[in-house]
């Protein structure tokens, strides 16, 4: 007797059983997310960074601030003249690396968060409404996010902070300002596909309004590449924060935010070469797990993507 085709099993997947439940899309998402090696690991990277920004009063083993005037300029432990009690050594004002670090990542995501947080927000509204009504609002929208992203990013920041002076929160506004257009103009082709879809003729005839349609019917199905968006942009959100830093006009010292750490070690290049090391790898390892992590989730939400 001949076998049923819908029971033969396509080359390379596992045979379908009738009575076997379809997975929870949560748990489909994770085991696609799963199957890329370099996205797990940016995963895992993440989570220990995040954990010691949030224990960070109990894993640093010094305060951040806290300068020893016997260990200027120490090398790591395991290099000459190097001590047990700084493991990757100490700056020019006697301050151990390592603690400054592990603080340093708690101001780094912290500021990934509110620019993603600022940025999505505002975009999604912005996107919604222009792709929604059309006309002059879209074109007033999208006129004005054309002249933002006319400007490079980092030079558009560096004019906000120059204008709102120099600082911190300045400098977080800043950078989430130089991000808004892209979710804008993600957020308005999301809302302009999902507007013929036939789920929304049905729900506009069945008397719902127009706020239910845009932010109850029309925008959860726009949020895949949304997220995808803010993954990725949650890492180039830390590299500017870190390049605002650097010159001066983002966090201020004596915080122990990494940019602001490598600025002050410009000059340590070449005799202290520890000083601007290990601050620059923090940057990179990080920004290069959140950038994986980007690459698997976009990976995992899209659906011909999937092997």
């Amino acid at each position: 007797m001949p076998a049923d085709p819908a029971t033969i099993p396509a080359a390379g997947l596992a045979p379908h059983r009738p009575d076997q439940a379809p997975l929870h899309p949560a748990k489909e998402l994770w085991l696609s997310f799963c199957e890329n090696r370099g996205a797990l690991a940016g995963l895992i990277i993440i989570v220990i960074v995040a954990l010691l920004a949030i224990f960070a009063d109990f894993v640093a083993p010094h305060a951040p601030l806290e300068q020893y005037r016997d260990a200027f300029l120490t090398p790591p432990m395991w290099a000459e003249g190097g001590r047990s009690e700084f493991i990757l050594g100490t700056d020019d004002v006697g301050r151990d690396i390592l603690s400054r670090l592990i603080f340093g990542a708690r101001y780094s995501l912290v500021i990934g968060c509110i620019v993603i947080t600022i940025s999505l927000s505002s975009g999604v509204l912005l996107g919604v409404l222009a792709g929604f009504f059309r006309g002059i609002a879209e074109e007033l929208i999208m006129r004005l996010m054309d002249i933002m992203l006319s400007i490079p990013s980092l030079l558009l920041a560096i004019v906000i902070v120059a204008i709102l002076g120099p600082g911190l929160l300045n400098a977080v506004v800043a950078v989430a300002i130089t991000y808004l257009p892209h979710f804008t103009r993600i957020a308005r082709a999301a809302v302009i596909g999902e507007m013929t879809k036939e789920y929304v003729t049905a729900s506009r005839v069945s008397g719902a309004g127009r706020l239910r349609l845009m932010f109850a019917t029309v925008l959860p199905n726009c949020m895949a590449p949304l997220i995808v968006l803010a993954t990725l942009n949650f890492s180039n959100a830390i590299l500017d924060a870190a390049a605002l830093g650097f010159l001066g006009l983002g966090a201020q010292p004596p915080t122990p935010e990494w940019g602001t750490m490598l600025a002050k070690a410009r000059e340590f290049v070449q005799s202290a070469w520890w000083v601007v090391t290990f601050p620059g790898l923090a940057v990179l390892i990080t920004v290069l797990a959140f950038n994986l992590a980007g690459d698997g989730l976009r990976d995992a939400l899209d659906p011909r993507l999937k092997r």
